[in-house]
């Protein structure tokens, strides 16, 4: 996009934010091809608060809707959640996570969090992973940020198929399918 007035660009950052209130300054500065400091500048006039405060606000009000699992059992970020249709999350992988010779994040990590956002999907007090298939589709390194996301595929009793596809960037590093028991 060319340079915007001011009004504008405060008008259409507000639009962009309120739609996806996951984007960076960095990327919010390159579209309206002016600086990072002007968009904080603009946020803070506008009373939009940095990225970490809005994915916490999002996170929360994410969280309010779960009944199977409390946020200290999550794994990752909860960033979305539709109750029985989808779910998605967040992990960065840190130096605790990686194995210490190779660098690579433990299965246990993507594991985690991908049964924990199946579990959250699932609108019942008890979910329980009843089996799963994994697909582990290549490494994930120190620092690299996975983002799952778990789609609701069908029920059949008391049991539910859920299908979880995380990704690093565009590529697909894990998918795995669940059937979940829940009372």
């Amino acid at each position: 996009m060319s340079r915007f007035g001011k009004e504008r660009r405060q008008r259409e950052l507000t639009n962009l934010i309120y739609s996806n209130p996951f984007t960076r300054d960095d990327e919010l500065a390159k579209k309206f091809d002016v600086s990072i400091q002007t968009i904080r500048l603009d946020r803070m006039e506008l009373g939009i608060p940095e990225l970490r405060e809005r994915t916490k606000k999002v996170a929360e009000q994410a969280f309010n809707k779960v009944k199977s699992i409390t946020g200290g059992e999550f794994v990752g970020e909860l960033l979305e959640l539709e109750l029985g249709n989808y779910a998605v999350s967040a992990l960065e992988v840190v130096s605790e996570m990686v194995a210490e010779k190779s660098r690579v994040c433990r299965g246990d990590h993507i594991f985690s969090q991908a049964t924990t956002l199946a579990i959250a999907l699932i609108d019942a007090e008890i979910v329980l992973i009843g089996s799963a298939r994994l697909r582990y589709r290549r490494p994930i390194y120190l620092n690299e940020k996975i983002i799952s996301k778990a789609v609701f595929a069908r029920k059949k009793y008391n049991k539910h198929l859920v299908k979880v596809t995380s990704k690093v960037g565009a590529e697909e590093v894990f998918v795995g399918k669940f059937i979940l028991v829940a009372r």
